[in-house]
């Protein structure tokens, strides 16, 4: 974990409300494993008091560059869209347990919901690395469909699906799921799904993969306010092996990334 000062080293808006955001950070660019986070102190002072967790997106060791993708909900992350370019930002990180990646299975399926793309983007530069992957995107209209080019550019075979239709197919990313899922059974090839969206989307996805008998990781989202395990405000109810069969574990520490059959949706 690196607790470092960066420098904004680019920003673009990439639909209304979403922003790309690059920061100049050696000591995190090695260290950030897909799935992690860092925790960025929007300004100095008391208001915002606390910091704002952010997927990792996309990492350059060789720059030294981390990359996050971020919506832009509340106040937070309305004066962090206004910073320019060379500002200064502390940044916490990489924080949290990432993503466990096996070379077994029939494939890749990665799910992301919307925002939920962003760790999805690095697990697959870091890690597929033309090794046969296939990403389902969902999201409400065409403007929450993200980075789909990009992923299309380095092999990933990609479908896509909005509520209205707009872009893709009409319904939701679980439908893709079912349909993938359904079509490995039959060539009796199981692959492995890592997913990431809204906490509904994500119970769903777990259902699905149950059923199926297939494993999967969830990157749950929830409120951070210290990032480090210490306040227990992003705690999460999981199965235990213990009475009385459930514990609670922190989304910042012991996640983001859990299989999804721990998780007490």
């Amino acid at each position: 974990m690196t607790d470092t000062k960066t420098t904004i080293l680019h920003q673009e808006r990439i639909v209304p409300q979403i922003f790309r955001l690059c920061l100049s950070s050696p000591g995190i660019a090695q260290e950030a494993r897909p799935g992690q986070f860092v925790h960025l102190r929007i300004r100095e002072g008391t208001d915002p008091l606390l910091r704002r967790p952010f997927s990792i997106h996309r990492v350059d060791r060789e720059r030294g560059e981390v990359q996050v993708l971020y919506q832009v909900v509340g106040q937070g992350t309305r004066l962090l869209s206004r910073k320019p370019v060379g500002e200064r930002l502390d940044a916490l990180g990489p924080l949290g347990h990432g993503f466990e990646v096996s070379e077994e299975g029939g494939g890749v399926l990665l799910v992301a919901g919307g925002i939920g793309i962003a760790p999805r983007f690095f697990l697959c530069e870091d890690w597929l690395r033309g090794r046969a992957g296939t990403a389902l995107i969902g999201a409400r209209t065409r403007d929450g469909i993200l980075c789909h080019d990009l992923l299309r550019s380095g092999g990933v075979t990609v479908h896509i699906a909005t509520d209205d239709g707009s872009f893709g197919d009409r319904g939701v990313v679980t439908d893709l799921l079912n349909a993938q899922l359904e079509a490995g059974r039959e060539a009796s090839a199981s692959p492995i799904v890592y997913a990431c969206g809204p906490v509904a989307m994500l119970a769903s996805v777990a259902a699905l993969c149950r059923a199926y008998e297939v494993p999967c990781q969830v990157s749950l989202e929830s409120r951070m306010a210290c990032g480090l395990g210490a306040c227990l405000g992003c705690a999460v109810k999981v199965r235990s092996s213990v009475p009385p069969g459930y514990e609670y574990q922190r989304v910042c520490t012991e996640g983001p990334v859990f299989e999804a059959e721990e998780v007490i949706w």
